[in-house]
């Protein structure tokens, strides 16, 4: 058997999972199909499914077959679990996150930098058409306000939903809000005062810094682990230490590490934050992006006294334009309302109830089997993509769900050098001083993987390794 013939095969089965011909979690053609489909021996097409397992390609599974790897670049190291100072500090150097995300209103820039999903992966004509049955069916509904707590039709489908999560919640415990953004806004407002302290996962959304800024409160950095999320015992030792109003969490589908906790640290966290009597905010608007299609579930489903305050939206599932969020505050309910309808008085009618119909019809589970796979196989591109092209020591997260990866490049790298040198290049990046309050992670970025997959993004993956190079040597 030739080393040259069965090396050929294995490329070109690589090749076929890179065009996302077989997508991660599928399963590969049997040994005898491969054979007739190439013309090769049984032993080569063994040698090379070995040679594939040994890249990380592949996985074998006993009486079952080949699957393609959930992550197929597994042979890249993880970064290590982080260690910020454990310390309130005021969010500072916020200012480029507002440039990150204008860059989406740039059509000439390829756009790796704001989380925000190209429409091909998003339903588009299904919420045209829920959109234009609106007026039919709901007559001047669809144009009068919508008072907190918002559309009862729209809630009742989120309580539904919920239960997928493990929450058995009823819809007059759900407040709908303008995305989850405001959602997690008018949490920490019902928890927290100015000054206060609020525990967050090192890095995190710069989306919940922004709003501890913008609240005058403080953020006290916990030590989060790339796979597994925030350190339990750092969480404890901070407690012991601090005065924390409130903890703000992101539990499935991190932004940007990616992680999702198990679900036995999920019940630790809560029970922690329980016995001390603190809050728990939860922004759980990727925990429906789960790629093996087992939805986690949230960290609300272990509460025992209403002090979860649960944030979701459906800009990452439906459509970010819609600005369609909720939040399910617990014992704050109340509060949550009086201040939702004090910040922004109602809801946009007509697209609460637009959600509300595709919910009850089924579009929305779909969907979700659709993008699901749409973002695994995403993010599987360009993390394979990053292993071949960038300098050793680059390392990268392994995310379960979601479609968003964290790259941590050569110590020497400075990522806000490289943002400016790519966005020069057309390329917008997300640095990673942008996802800590005292703008930790010079050496990381962040790569929203939610683009179609063509010559020019991976023209500009090739460029980003270029420029990354250039820096680490320099």
């Amino acid at each position: 058997m030739s080393q040259l013939r069965y090396e050929a095969l294995a490329d070109e089965i690589a090749a076929q999972i890179d065009s996302g011909l077989y997508a991660p979690g599928d399963r590969l053609p049997g040994v005898h199909k491969l054979t007739h489909q190439f013309g090769v021996s049984v032993s080569t097409v063994v040698a090379a499914q070995q040679l594939l397992e040994d890249r990380g390609l592949i996985e074998v599974r006993p009486r079952s077959g080949c699957y393609v790897r959930l992550h197929p670049w597994q042979a890249a190291e993880l970064p290590e679990p982080t260690r910020p100072q454990v310390q309130p500090r005021p969010v500072t150097g916020q200012a480029l996150v507002l440039n990150v995300v204008k860059a989406v209103n740039d059509p000439s820039l390829l756009q790796l930098g704001a989380a925000v999903p190209q429409a091909r992966f998003l339903p588009v004509a299904a919420m045209r058409r829920a959109l234009g049955g609106v007026a039919r069916r709901y007559g001047d509904r669809a144009v009068d306000y919508a008072f907190p707590p918002g559309p009862p039709e729209l809630r009742q489908q989120v309580a539904r939903r919920l239960a997928d999560a493990g929450c058995q919640l009823a819809p007059e415990e759900i407040v709908i809000t303008n995305g989850a953004q405001e959602a997690i806004t008018l949490a920490l407002q019902a928890v927290a005062r100015p000054g206060d302290v609020i525990a967050i996962e090192s890095p995190t959304f710069y989306g919940l810094t922004q709003a501890i800024e913008a609240l005058g409160m403080r953020a006290l950095e916990i030590p989060t682990d790339p796979d597994e999320g925030v350190s339990v015992e750092a969480l404890e030792l901070a407690l012991d230490q601090w005065q924390v109003a409130a903890a703000l969490f992101q539990p499935s589908f991190a932004n940007p590490l990616g992680h999702c906790a198990s679900e036995a640290r999920k019940q630790a966290v809560v029970e922690l934050l329980e016995s001390r009597q603190v809050p728990l905010i939860e922004d759980d608007v990727m925990g429906d992006l789960a790629w093996d299609d087992v939805r986690p579930w949230a960290a609300k489903a272990y509460e025992r006294a209403g002090g979860v305050l649960y944030c979701s939206s459906c800009s990452k599932t439906l459509s970010p334009g819609l600005r369609v969020g909720w939040i399910a505050a617990g014992r704050f309910r109340d509060r949550v309302e009086h201040l939702k309808y004090a910040m922004s008085a109602a809801t946009p009618s007509t697209a609460g109830l637009a959600v509300a119909d595709f919910l009850e019809r089924g579009g929305y589970d779909r969907n979700l089997r659709r993008v699901r796979r749409e973002y695994a196989r995403a993010v599987a591109r360009v993390g394979r993509a990053v292993a071949r092209h960038f300098p050793a020591g680059t390392r990268q997260t392994r995310p379960q769900g979601g479609f968003v990866l964290w790259v941590e490049l050569p110590e020497p790298v400075d990522s806000l050098v490289l943002y400016t040198r790519a966005l020069r290049e057309g390329i917008s990046i997300a640095p990673g001083p942008v996802f800590s309050p005292t703008q930790r992670y010079r050496n990381c970025i962040r790569l929203n993987c939610a683009l179609p997959w063509d010559e020019r993004l991976e023209q500009a993956l090739r460029r980003l390794a270029e420029i990354v190079r250039e820096l680490s040597a320099a």
